[in-house]
């Protein structure tokens, strides 16, 4: 009786500890990065559009200069975040400091 239960526990140890191998686990685990991905793929275009429609506000006389700088850097930060993201999820290592 107790070989049926050490079995057991041990067979349930090997399941759990074998779950990251077994084939569904690595093409959900993609699926997972390639839709992240895909929304910061989407996330940095959309920063980039409105930086560009910021830059034509400013060049038409639509904002001040001083509004322009202010809410420029900030895109301009997002936009830095939103590429920083898009590399650690892609695996590329961080830059040189």
């Amino acid at each position: 009786m107790q070989f049926v239960v050490i079995l057991a526990v041990l067979a349930a140890a090997v399941w759990i500890l074998a779950g990251p191998l077994r084939p569904g686990r690595a093409a959900q685990a993609e699926a997972t990065r390639s839709a992240e991905e895909a929304d910061l793929d989407a996330a940095r275009e959309a920063k980039y559009r409105e930086i560009r429609e910021l830059e034509l506000d400013f060049r038409t006389g639509k904002m001040e200069e001083a509004d322009y700088r202010a809410t420029d850097r900030a895109l301009r930060a997002e936009a830095v975040e939103i590429l920083r993201r898009l590399d650690r999820a892609r695996g590329a290592p961080p830059p040189a400091p």
